[in-house]
């Protein structure tokens, strides 16, 4: 990634509330498409062009598929080629 890339940077905490309303062996996969999601929304950009850093995943999974956190903050870097990668601030 280089600097001049770089269209906008965005600070943001990511409810994950939502996931704790389906079923417990499923809460950490939709948290990740909440995350998905969310960004995706925020930052316009098309769901399929949100990549997500290997480390916010490991983040989620952290105390396993069951348990999760109830929010994530992490950083949005949108780039000129309409991508959007979610990376820890």
């Amino acid at each position: 990634m280089a600097d001049e890339d770089v269209t906008a940077e965005i600070l943001m905490n990511i409810p994950l509330r939502d996931a704790k309303d389906s079923p417990v062996t499923r809460r950490a996969d939709t948290a990740v498409s909440i995350i998905r999601n969310h960004v995706a929304r925020h930052s316009k950009t098309p769901i399929e062009d949100v990549w997500i850093d290997p480390k916010v995943n490991e983040k989620i999974w952290e105390h396993g598929r069951k348990k999760i956190s109830s929010s994530i903050s992490v950083k949005v870097i949108k780039l000129q080629d309409g991508t959007a990668e979610v990376i820890f601030p």
